[in-house]
């Protein structure tokens, strides 16, 4: 039986899109470590990373943009990321754990919602560093967009630096405008990318 795991990453930040990722592991495998992405460093997290891509049975990843988490609320994109990624896998898993105590609407396979999931199931464990490294790489490339907000340093959470550089060249098409502080800033000049 194929089990998957499920998790996201980025509901906190007020830019960026958010990130799930679904990993399918086979009942034996020899990677040591795998624990919650919030646990472990970043080199840990891309350690983890290549060697989950390598061993996993199947995994995916789905993205929610900005524009989603405005349309539907980040509660709503967040399981949208999560059917996507659950979809994109190469194969069809025969039950899905998710992290958290929401089910993923309108998915057709038998699911679970688990609380601490992240820390109870060693799939969703993997799932989590998936999507955590696959968003800091997106955040990576924003910040080459976009290199006067520094998003390659604060991911896109509200940090002090954030808030400051928000305030300085206002609203960039990677924030989120219905999230605070964002939203009042709204009415501020989009920059163009540099």
């Amino acid at each position: 039986m194929w089990i998957a795991g499920v998790d996201e990453a980025g509901r906190g930040p007020i830019a960026g899109p958010v990130v799930a990722a679904c990993v399918v592991l086979p009942k034996a495998h020899s990677i040591e470590g795998i624990a919650d992405s919030k646990r472990l460093s970043p080199a840990q997290r891309e350690q983890l990373f290549a060697q989950i891509r390598q061993v996993a049975v199947a995994w995916a990843v789905g993205i929610a943009s900005p524009r989603e988490i405005e349309r539907l609320n980040i509660l709503q994109a967040s399981l949208l990321a999560m059917r996507r990624a659950v979809l994109s896998l190469s194969l069809m898993p025969q039950r899905v754990l998710i992290d958290g105590k929401h089910l993923i609407p309108n998915l057709p396979l038998p699911q679970q919602a688990v609380v601490d999931g992240d820390a109870l199931e060693e799939c969703i464990a993997a799932a989590s560093i998936v999507a955590k490294v696959v968003r800091d790489r997106i955040m990576i490339e924003l910040d080459r967009l976009y290199p006067q907000y520094g998003f390659a340093q604060h991911k896109g959470y509200p940090t002090a630096l954030h808030l400051e550089r928000l305030m300085q060249y206002g609203v960039c098409p990677a924030h989120r405008r219905t999230y605070m502080p964002v939203r009042q800033l709204g009415l501020f000049a989009t920059p163009a990318p540099r």
